[in-house]
């Protein structure tokens, strides 16, 4: 069984920045950031094939957000820069099954963290 445990989540000011932090454990495989605010369906914010070499991006996050990974500890990173209170909802980070292509769309991924709370004050 594959383990997601997300950290880094917290309350902002507009216009501030939060690194989230997702830890995984087994092989590398596509992985991503989604979020979900009140009210809403959980939408694709940022994903990352198994490699590391190609991200991709929502548009309202482009130019703000940055996904990255460390393959030596196993973790998952999303660098959110000039934070607006839309961007406030709780993040999640998935992973699919090995082998899998990045995808964005959150029913093509298998593993989900259990969310953090992110809230961007204005």
């Amino acid at each position: 069984q594959v383990q997601l445990v997300e950290s880094g989540g917290g309350l902002v000011q507009a216009g501030g920045s939060l690194r989230l932090s997702c830890a995984t454990s087994g092989r590398s495989r596509a992985m991503g950031w989604f979020r979900q605010a009140s009210g809403n369906e959980r939408e694709f914010v940022a994903v990352i094939t198994a490699n590391g070499g190609t991200a991709y991006y929502t548009n309202s996050v482009k130019g703000r957000f940055t996904i990255s990974r460390d393959h030596a500890k196993n973790t998952m990173y999303l660098l959110m820069n000039y934070l607006r209170p839309e961007d406030t909802a709780v993040y999640y980070c998935a992973a699919r099954r090995t082998d899998l292509a990045a995808s964005t769309l959150p029913s093509d991924y298998d593993y989900w963290g259990q969310g953090t709370q992110v809230t961007v004050s204005s």
